[in-house]
């Protein structure tokens, strides 16, 4: 009988056809069927057609955990961010896909939420499971459960973290650079009330651009033009909560510096709701620069991150740091240089 009449074994098992169905299928050995899947230069042209045929009539899908066992490495990454309601957060795991399709990788992605909260809960599971690497966008500037990856064998590159860790790759932006640029900009537009409204200060890249700001606005003449008010959360609703308390003040800023596109687009509806004209009353500049700052109703001024160009440098480094086995890798720390773009936000 033509391998092509066989006819698919009757009980596959309940989790589906497996290698022995499929070797059982084409008429060849087990051994046979697992070369085709892991070594297929090692088995002719023929029986490969034979075997790929088999699995394709019978819709076998290998396991992965079994070829994890039996092997010790994994073919999936991951991914942890902050948050993925923040479209930033999301171009970067576009880009880290897209690097890890292109090394025969996958991906894995999870949020560890706005304050870092499940941080060390997926850390965890990530050395349980054995990915191959890690990519952390770390909620502080130390994180114990990164030393246990190492220990572990797992590297692990630091996103938009702290650059120059000495134990680990970095990729981050310049957010001193970026907070600087928005300064500069405001002071030049003649603005010398400026209020800087920050989401979570533990983070390192709020506290950057703060001081970028503060660094051009002493070069402009004016130390003490900048206010701070925090935001309760990272996203719209903790901007529309500041821009309330912004008109609570007695001596309200003509312009506004936000550490991130979600709070200054909430600043930008709350001055809207409350009749206050953008920019001629004031000025607001965002930072990140996602696709809805430019489809606001005043188009949003802001300071672009390439964050896409984060992931794929991240995972770039990281398959780098897992394909050196001769332990002659050494950590490197790429720092990318954001851009401020100009919009009617800040006229």
């Amino acid at each position: 009988m033509n391998h092509t009449d066989r006819a698919a074994p009757s009980i596959p098992g309940p989790a589906g056809p497996g290698i022995k169905d499929v070797a059982q299928y084409a008429d060849v050995s087990v051994g046979t069927v697992s070369n085709v899947l892991n070594n297929p230069h090692r088995v002719s042209e023929r029986t490969r057609e034979r075997v790929r045929h088999a699995i394709r009539e019978l819709g076998y899908v290998r396991s992965e955990n079994a070829r994890q066992l039996r092997g010790g490495r994994s073919r999936m990454l991951a991914l942890l961010v902050l948050d993925l309601a923040n479209p930033f957060y999301v171009e970067i795991a576009r880009g880290a896909q897209q690097a890890a399709r292109a090394a025969g990788l996958g991906v894995m992605v999870c949020s560890s939420g706005p304050d870092g909260a499940d941080e060390s809960h997926y850390l965890s599971l990530f050395a349980e499971h054995r990915v191959r690497g890690v990519l952390v966008t770390p909620a502080a500037t130390t994180t114990p459960v990164l030393t246990t990856l190492r220990r572990q064998g797992i590297p692990y590159v630091l996103v938009d973290g702290a650059p120059g860790a000495a134990d680990a790759c970095t990729v981050a932006v310049d957010d001193l650079a970026g907070g600087e640029s928005a300064g500069r900009h405001l002071a030049a537009a003649g603005h010398r009330s400026i209020a800087y409204v920050r989401g979570d200060a533990r983070l390192h890249q709020v506290t950057d651009r703060r001081r970028g700001i503060l660094r051009a606005l002493n070069a402009a003449g004016e130390p003490g033009g900048l206010m701070e008010i925090s935001s309760h959360t990272s996203g719209v609703a903790g901007g529309r909560d500041a821009f309330a308390r912004l008109l609570g003040l007695p001596h309200r800023p003509t312009a506004v510096f936000c550490s991130n596109d979600l709070i200054a687009l909430g600043v930008l509806q709350a001055a809207y709701e409350a009749g206050i004209s953008v920019p001629d009353e004031l000025a607001i500049v965002g930072y990140d620069d996602i696709e809805y700052a430019a489809s606001a109703a005043v188009p949003l001024t802001s300071v672009r991150q390439p964050a896409r160009e984060l992931g794929v440098r991240a995972v770039d480094l990281l398959v780098s740091e897992i394909d050196s086995t001769d332990g002659t890798h050494c950590h490197e720390a790429v720092l990318l240089l954001p851009e401020l773009v100009v919009r009617k936000s800040t006229g």
